[in-house]
């Protein structure tokens, strides 16, 4: 290689852990919801920041406020009660999401007509109204607010305001910009670099000014604070800000001038980027090789320790970057806890070096990373791992979480799934944040927390106890309706069985068991019956008299009949997942469909039942339109497990032994296993990308077993069959019987129904 990696051995050691850590029974019993450390006396206990008291040890992260604000920046009408939700909630603090201040300089952050989809505090005193309304509300419940500053994204912003604007994306040196990297990244001069800083120092003095109770900010993930204040992005030979430490203090510097010795730094910073940790050899790549020379730990604790002498209050800290997304953005494969390790590092580092805040109190270290288990937050708190628990995701699940969590309502608190569907992948792909298993998330100024009754109750029947089905047929008795659900298998959950069955699924596992309790509940409270193993038909229900009747019948799996089909030994990827003795006795399996169903089933019989698998998928990405923090975990470790990936590979025909395919073999063909650059959206037009010939060539693959992973197609044969029978009566399709595929858009659909049967 051309330039040796530093490696720091700890994060060496957790990235590596990272690829198996289900496969210890005690570790996964760490993300349970349990209620064994009931009352949390060190969770619900107070804390000092500076001089500030919180009145508890919970966190709200920053858990995006993006495209919900008005077109001009000003917090409106949805994101204050979004925010509202959470600090009603119980929850201590709240912090903001991104609120950039650079506009003019950073220019990713400013789309065309000077609109923006970031809320700002920066443009004029039209926005400072949302900001004094959404404290106002927070402090209604005794939350305290943080306004999440940023001096951009850079390297990481949209680079098509090359294109709409004629204006290159900047950075601290000259980077490639992570979504194109073929677009190159002006550097910021030392005099932009001034400004930058003036501008932090006003947004944190207008916070102040709008009863914002501090201001935090975004130093990690690769942003623009990040880039200016690590070697691995700051390569400047000239100048001040050659320093790389010099930015970040010459910034809290500014915002003490700006506010005062009183006012709350928070300070969000990365450990280490584990770059070099995480691809090895693969850091000479050309998107990767100038990143090499990435902060250490020992330099990440010197920085910090100067941070604090020019004012910073508190940090939380975290691994990773945009270049290895799953890392800062850890979705539901990665473990409970995931870096308790990395807080408790600097916990040390600050008592055995006695540093203090410059109010004298220690400096408190908040841990964050899939701690939304109340058992393992409150023991990661009583053994001394960090000070406070930043909740993200957990919280656009249950806002109610720490109310519950405070009264030993463990049971009913609604866990995220860590899918990221809708939380960031909305967003990437256009919309706004929201959760795929809470449908009143980013709107709770449309939908009340208690629905509306209804206006004449009726009878209605619900087919289908998936998502969809139980989210309808719930809300539809909380509503006041008689409802009865039909589930023709002796369980709830439809595919949720099938998908939580993987170790690294344990959230979804947690979500099938806090919807059996939601029916129990129902049950109990509502006018409301569940009817296991009974296959619900047109002419039966016709004859209960229902009034309406909503089918959510789920998907048909698609099968692959191409030549030899009916003498392939073949099952489908949820028989196998449910059922892995299928699967016994053979070594070589392919998984045709490259989905994040087949990639999972992969990586399951791969992980936890030991088998060589090959991946075939005819288009030229893996799981695309998956989270691309989920999609790069999966990526990542398939890599290093030698799960093989054969991308724009098209199935032929199934053969005695294996399958034959068509290759593609082009140059241009992506890397499968390629996770440092996103796949772009489509509607998103790359002029500079390399177009993929045809050199097509057809193999033979080898295998014992072939799984089929082609996805399900929408089951609309019960909805036309239903409708054409009870012609008289309102018939509804929802869930994966409308359009398959993810649990965000099944509980929507079954939600926003029912407020209106």
């Amino acid at each position: 290689m051309s330039t040796t990696l530093k490696k720091d051995a700890k994060v060496q050691e957790l990235m590596n852990s990272y690829a198996d850590w289900f496969l210890d029974s005690k570790k996964l019993s760490e993300g349970k919801m349990t209620s064994e450390l009931f009352p949390y006396d060190t969770m619900f206990s107070p804390i000092k920041i500076n001089r500030m008291t919180v009145k508890n040890r919970l966190v709200m992260a920053p858990m995006g406020n993006i495209s919900m604000c008005d077109e001009t920046g000003r917090p409106n009408e949805k994101m204050i009660a979004y925010f509202t939700e959470r600090a009603k909630g119980g929850v201590g603090l709240i912090t903001t999401g991104l609120v950039p201040v650079t506009h003019g300089i950073d220019n990713s952050i400013t789309e065309l007509d000077k609109l923006t989809y970031f809320p700002r505090i920066d443009r004029s005193r039209t926005v400072f109204a949302g900001w004094r309304d959404l404290a106002a509300n927070a402090h209604s419940y005794g939350a305290k607010v943080f306004l999440q500053a940023t001096a951009g994204l850079g390297r990481v912003g949209n680079p098509q305001c090359l294109t709409t604007q004629f204006k290159l994306p900047v950075s601290a040196s000259w980077n490639k910009n992570w979504y194109m990297p073929e677009v190159p990244c002006m550097q910021l001069s030392d005099h932009k670099c001034k400004k930058i800083i003036a501008n932090i120092g006003q947004a944190a003095a207008d916070a102040k000014a709008m009863n914002l109770d501090g201001i935090y900010l975004h130093g990690h993930e690769g942003y623009l604070i990040e880039q200016l204040t690590n070697p691995a992005f700051n390569r400047r030979k000239m100048g001040k800000y050659a320093d790389w430490q010099a930015f970040g203090i010459d910034m809290i510097k500014k915002i003490r001038e700006r506010t005062d010795d009183r006012y709350p730094i928070m300070y969000r910073i990365d450990l280490s980027l584990a770059l070099n940790e995480t691809y090895g050899e693969r850091m000479d790549k050309p998107a990767l090789k100038k990143y090499k020379n990435g902060r250490t730990i020992a330099m990440t604790l010197d920085y910090m320790k100067n941070l604090v002498k020019a004012g910073v209050d508190i940090f939380d800290v975290d691994l990773g970057c945009y270049d290895n997304w799953w890392l800062p953005h850890p979705p539901g494969s990665m473990p409970p806890g995931c870096f308790l390790d990395i807080a408790k590092i600097v916990k040390d580092f600050f008592a055995e070096n006695n540093i203090l805040s410059n109010a004298g109190v220690p400096v408190p270290v908040v841990g964050v990373g899939k701690l939304g288990y109340p058992d393992l937050a409150e023991r990661a708190l009583r053994e001394g791992k960090c000070d406070m628990v930043m909740l993200g995701r957990p919280l656009l699940a249950d806002p109610e979480w720490p109310n519950k969590a405070r009264t030993g309502r463990v049971n009913e608190i609604r866990p995220c799934i860590g899918c990221q569907e809708a939380c960031l992948n909305e967003f990437v792909e256009g919309g706004h944040p929201q959760c795929a298993v809470n449908p009143r998330t980013a709107f709770e100024e449309i939908y009340p927390e208690i629905p509306t009754p209804a206006e004449k109750p009726c009878k209605i029947a619900v087919i289908g106890a998936g998502p969809a089905g139980i989210m309808c047929a719930v809300t539809a008795a909380r509503r006041g309706h008689e409802v009865d659900l039909y589930e023709k298998d002796n369980r709830i959950g439809g595919r949720l069985n099938s998908a939580s069955t993987p170790g690294i699924k344990f959230d979804v596992a947690n979500y099938l068991e806090y919807l059996k309790g939601v029916i129990e509940r129902a049950e109990k409270e509502y006018k409301f019956k569940l009817h296991l193993g009974s296959e619900a038909t047109p002419e039966a229900i016709k004859a209960a008299g229902y009034d309406k009747i909503v089918v959510a019948a789920g998907t048909k799996d698609i099968f692959f009949k191409l030549p030899g089909y009916e003498n392939a030994k073949a099952a489908q990827a949820v028989a196998v997942l449910e059922n892995p003795e299928l699967v016994k006795d053979a070594k070589d399996i392919i998984v045709i469909g490259g989905g994040v169903v087949g990639c999972e089933t992969a990586y399951f019989l791969n992980k936890e039942h030991g088998k060589n698998v090959t991946v075939i998928e005819m288009t030229p990405y893996f799981m695309n339109h998956t989270c691309t923090a989920n999609r790069g975990y999966l990526l990542k470790y398939m890599y290093d497990s030698n799960i093989k990936l054969l991308n724009c590979t098209k199935l032929l025909e199934f053969v005695d032994g294996g399958v034959k395919v068509s290759r593609n073999k082009h140059k241009n063909v992506p890397d499968p296993y390629l996770t440092w650059t996103p796949i772009l959206p489509e509607n998103v037009l790359n002029p500079l990308a390399k177009k993929i010939g045809d050199e097509s060539t057809v193999e033979t693959l080898k295998a014992d077993m072939i799984i089929m992973a082609g996805g399900g197609r929408p089951d609309e044969e019960l909805f036309l069959e239903f409708q054409k029978v009870c012609n008289d009566k309102e018939v509804y399709n929802i869930g994966d019987s409308f359009k398959g595929g993810k649990v965000f858009e099944a509980t929507k659909s079954g939600y926003m129904l029912a407020l209106s049967l």
